[in-house]
């Protein structure tokens, strides 16, 4: 299985492809437009700040690229930042336009949780599956616990979430809509439980 990791500058580049090669794939990572547009499935990896982040992706003509790809149905993961840009905005110094494939925005983990929680949401943590996983999460407990790093997170539509995790309040762990599928915490971090997940994302086919 060939999988495409879109490289825009974002960091932990490395770790991702590593990642994957264990799960069974071959990796390959892609700075030119017309490489991310054919790609047979995509990643977007994504560390720091949004608006960097997302000045460096259009930068890069990665977007034009990307909708592409999405709308010929190519299956797509966001990690982390990564999940966050499919949003419609995002609110971290100032706003910023997302790429606006899913409803909805990212914002600090404080305007979310119902109860006080440590920022940043850094760690080991148990995750919930959800209706709209469709096997991408697993059920046994090994499957379940992840490695996070944030301090923003993704408020979206109920019918889109495919797992939740408990940081002062249910905050989205992971999404599924169309040909996307995209999670908070960091499946390269998370030995078991991310192999688990990435493995599904390879055999995926929504």
């Amino acid at each position: 299985m060939n999988i495409t990791i879109v490289d825009y500058g974002a960091g932990n580049l490395r770790s991702v492809a590593n990642a994957f090669y264990l799960a069974g794939a071959d990796p390959v990572m892609a700075s030119d437009p017309d490489d991310v547009a054919n790609a047979e499935r995509l990643v977007l990896p994504g560390v720091g700040a949004a608006g960097p982040a997302l000045s460096a992706l259009r930068g890069t003509g990665m977007v034009d690229a990307l909708d592409l790809a999405r709308s010929k149905g190519t299956p797509i993961m966001g990690i982390c930042l990564g999940m966050q840009m499919m949003a419609r905005r995002l609110d971290e110094f100032g706003s910023h336009e997302g790429l606006g494939w899913i409803p909805g925005h990212a914002g600090p983990i404080e305007d979310n949780a119902r109860l006080p929680c440590r920022v940043p949401h850094t760690g080991w943590s148990e995750i919930t599956a959800e209706t709209a996983g469709d096997g991408l999460i697993g059920s046994g407990a090994r499957d379940r616990f992840v490695y996070f790093c944030h301090s923003n997170c993704l408020t979206t539509d109920e019918s889109l979430v495919a797992a939740t995790v408990d940081c002062g309040g249910a905050l989205v762990a992971a999404i599924r809509h169309e040909a996307l599928f995209a999670v908070q915490f960091h499946p390269e971090k998370s030995q078991l439980g991310g192999e688990r997940i990435l493995k599904a994302f390879l055999d995926w086919k929504p």
